[in-house]
């Protein structure tokens, strides 16, 4: 049954869950005398983090952001090692690199999936090249057997920004689990969220030793906490990525009810994939694609318009009914700083700019009930393409 378009109790673009026990953890938190970082649900949620992904090692930091320059410090590129980077990403996955003094080499995406082109990497790598690192756009995986191949080939090192992809897979391994390390993000957008955090996977005991210590200001804190030693020292570089025990303990709740947070996300996300299925087709619209062997974990929605025109008037149009949807990323090669500390790769990033202007993402949250999405879906479909 179609929902009144009179109805404009404002449908926003995001809303953070609050899982089961969020608040209670938080209270117990906050009242145990231990609200900074390694306390109990630090530790805790380090365990179900391992296990909700399966990595071997896993170090908690307190955004996404922190977490690519805690994986940056550890990976220790010098000044004019370059780093093979997709253009159409969040600022973080190149900053981390430029901090560094190494050069983001920004490379195109695909059309069909946004992801790093697979088929462009070769020709960006150079003698200077250390890295490829990938961004699992929407959660929806990159071709990792071709870019693995490639790093191998090459002698690099493969890295994964997976703040869209907890949850995803490729091939039935877990996004994370293809590189030598993995960034996540649970900021308040994010399918887990604690507000603002982040977490680094790490496949190798040796760099998971050090970014233990690169974490806490380059000391060996944390060994002196085991009794591994019999004071804690400077030791390396570092900086201060721990979180608070107060947004560890919301992560915990959150983690845990993580298979609750999939399956209703999951669900809204078939909605609009089926519900405007016949609307796309007749309009020209592209829905998101999701190659075979790539499981996602429903961490966005878009709908990609044929023009900047009429993607800023279906913008228009869904606000004038009371749903709030937003564009994404600017390309990181055309942007004033990608210009002044990175190159761009032969041939340019003319789909990363295409794709940029033409992006719509549609209200997806775990909490966005069925009356309210039938409201989205009907809002869109009442829109025309010009």
């Amino acid at each position: 049954m179609a929902v009144s378009t009179t109805d404009l109790t404002p449908i926003p673009f995001h809303r953070p869950h609050v899982a089961e026990n969020q608040l209670a953890y938080v209270t117990e938190a906050m009242h145990s005398g231990w609200t900074s970082g390694y306390g109990p649900f630090n530790e805790k949620a380090t365990r179900l983090l391992r296990e909700v992904t399966g990595a071997r090692h896993a170090v908690l930091s307190t955004s996404g952001t922190t977490a690519l320059d805690l994986l940056a410090l550890v990976f220790d590129p010098r000044p004019g090692d370059e780093v093979i980077v997709p253009s159409y990403t969040f600022v973080s996955s190149a900053n981390a690199w430029v901090l560094r003094g190494a050069v983001p080499v920004f490379v195109d995406c695909r059309p069909d999936t946004l992801n790093l082109d697979e088929e462009l990497v070769e020709a960006a790598i150079t003698d200077r090249t250390r890295a490829i690192l990938v961004v699992h756009y929407a959660g929806i995986a990159c071709e990792m057997d071709k870019i693995t191949e490639i790093a191998e080939r090459h002698g690099l090192a493969v890295i994964e920004d997976n703040a869209h992809g907890l949850g995803g897979f490729y091939r039935d391994r877990p996004l994370g689990s293809f590189g030598a390390m993995a960034a996540l993000s649970f900021h308040a957008t994010k399918n887990v969220q604690c507000g603002e955090g982040g977490a680094v996977l790490l496949a190798e005991s040796e760099l998971a030793e050090r970014a233990e210590i690169v974490r806490e200001k380059g000391t060996n804190r944390k060994q002196f906490f085991r009794g591994q030693v019999d004071m804690y020292r400077w030791v390396d570089i570092g900086s201060a990525f721990v979180p608070s025990e107060i947004l560890a303990a919301q992560l915990v709740a959150q983690l845990e009810s993580f298979d609750k947070i999939q399956f209703r996300r999951h669900s809204v996300w078939r909605g609009y994939h089926e519900g405007l299925a016949d609307w796309a087709d007749d309009q020209g619209v592209s829905r998101p694609v999701v190659p075979e062997g790539c499981a996602h974990p429903a961490h966005l929605y878009y709908l990609m318009l044929p023009d900047m025109a009429n993607r800023q008037a279906l913008i228009a149009h869904l606000k004038e009914r009371g749903v709030q949807a937003i564009f994404h990323y600017s390309p990181l090669h055309s942007s004033p700083a990608g210009m002044r500390y990175g190159r761009t790769a032969p041939g340019g990033c003319p789909v990363s700019e295409s794709i940029a202007d033409r992006m719509v993402r549609l209200p997806l949250y775990s909490d966005l009930d069925e009356r309210d999405q039938e409201r989205v879906i009907d809002a869109v479909t009442s829109y025309r393409v010009t």
